[in-house]
C-alpha cells in the first residue's frame, strides 16, 4: 500500500465521515425530509449525465486497446449477471423487489477507478500504466451503468404490468422499457455523447468547462451521500449482504479477472497487472447512487462501499503479489 493510495483512503473516509456527522445533526433536514434522496437526484440528474456525456464525447474509440479492454469487461460482467439471475429468483417472489438483482449486481462489481484506483495505477504502474487505467475508466461506467439501467428498467416495466394478457404483457413491457431505459439520465447523455463523437466536432470550449465543472461535483457529493445514509439507515440487517458483496467484489472479481485475462485473452505484464487491480477496487459510490435512484438496499450499499474500502487495506498487497507471480 503506496502512500498516495493511503491518503487517499484516509480522504474518502474522512469526506464520508463528514456526510455522516451532517445526517446526524440533521444539517440539510431531519431523515422524514429524506435530504439524502435530494442529495442523490442532484447526482443522477445533473452531475453524472454531464460526467458521461463528456467522457463519451471525448472518447478516442480508435486508440481503444481492445484485447485488454475485453480481458476486463468479460469476467466483470459474467460476475454481474451471475448475481443478477441468482438474485432475480429471489426477487420474483418478493412484492416491490424488482430492482433488488439489479442493485446488488452493481455492487458486486461497480468499482472506485477514480478516487482510488487513479492514485493507485499511478503509484504501482507509473505513467504508461495509468494510460490503460484511464482506458478502461472512461468506459467503465458507461457500459455497467447501461445495461444495469436496461436490466432493471425491464424488470420494474415487467412488475408494473404483472396480471394483465401475455401479448398486452408484453408489448407494455418492451414499450416501457424501452421509453425508460433511453429517456433516463445515465442512458441518454451516453447516447448523446457518442452521437457527438461521432459527428466529429469538438466540444466547444464553453461547454467543455461546464461540463469538467459539473463532473467534478460527482466525487464528494457521492462521498458526502455515502456518509449520510450511513447515518440515515445503519448498517442493521443489511452487515451480512454487505460483507457478501464485498468478498465478491475484492476476492471473486479479481480472481475471475486474473484468470481470464491471463488464460483467455493472453493478457501479460504490465496490462494484466492493472485489470487485476482495477478489479480489485473496494465497491464505488455510484453503486449507492443507483441504489438511491430505484430506492432499495440504501444501507447495504452503504455498508458494502465502507466495508470493501477497509477491506482493501488488506486485499490490495495480496492481489499484486499474485499478479507478479503469475504474470
Amino acid at each position: 500500500m503506496t502512500a498516495a493510495v493511503f491518503f487517499k483512503l484516509f480522504a474518502i473516509f474522512a469526506v464520508a465521515g463528514l456526510g455522516w456527522i451532517v445526517g446526524k445533526l440533521k444539517w440539510l433536514g431531519p431523515p422524514e425530509m429524506d435530504p439524502a434522496r435530494t442529495l442523490s437526484n442532484a447526482a443522477f440528474y445533473i452531475f453524472v449525465p454531464a460526467l458521461l456525456f463528456r467522457t463519451t464525447a471525448r472518447l478516442d474509440i480508435d486508440a481503444m486497446p481492445w484485447r485488454t479492454v475485453f480481458a476486463y469487461f468479460t469476467p466483470v460482467f459474467a460476475l454481474l449477471l451471475v448475481v443478477y439471475a441468482s438474485e432475480r429468483r429471489h426477487a420474483s417472489a418478493i412484492e416491490g423487489a424488482a430492482a433488488r438483482p439489479s442493485v446488488r449486481a452493481i455492487t458486486a462489481v461497480f468499482g472506485n477507478t477514480v478516487q482510488v484506483g487513479i492514485p493507485m495505477a499511478a503509484a504501482l504502474f507509473g505513467e504508461s500504466g495509468l494510460a490503460i487505467h484511464v482506458t478502461i475508466v472512461s468506459l467503465h461506467s458507461l457500459t455497467l451503468l447501461t445495461v444495469l439501467t436496461a436490466l432493471v428498467e425491464l424488470d420494474l416495466a415487467r412488475e408494473r404490468h404483472r396480471g394483465s394478457d401475455t401479448a398486452g404483457r408484453l408489448l407494455a413491457t418492451l414499450r416501457t422499457t424501452t421509453r425508460n431505459t433511453i429517456v433516463h439520465p445515465v442512458v441518454l447523455p451516453v447516447l448523446a455523447g457518442f452521437a457527438w463523437n461521432l459527428a466529429g466536432a469538438p466540444l466547444p470550449t464553453v461547454a467543455d468547462e461546464i461540463l469538467l465543472t459539473l463532473g467534478q461535483a460527482v466525487v464528494p457529493v457521492c462521498l458526502v451521500l455515502i456518509g449520510m445514509s450511513l447515518a440515515y439507515y445503519g448498517v442493521r440487517g443489511a452487515a451480512r449482504g454487505a460483507v457478501v458483496l464485498a468478498l465478491l467484489k475484492l476476492v471473486l472479481l479479481p480472481a475471475l479477472v486474473l484468470f481470464v485475462a491471463r488464460w483467455g485473452f493472453g493478457v501479460e505484464g504490465l496490462a494484466l497487472a492493472v485489470v487485476v487491480m482495477m478489479a480489485a477496487l473496494p465497491v464505488g459510490s455510484n453503486a449507492l447512487i443507483f441504489s438511491q435512484r430505484y430506492a432499495t438496499l440504501q444501507s447495504e450499499a452503504s455498508a458494502a462501499i465502507v466495508f470493501s474500502t477497509l477491506g482493501f487495506v488488506a486485499t490490495a498487497p495480496l492481489w499484486l503479489a499474485a499478479v507478479r507471480l503469475v504474470g
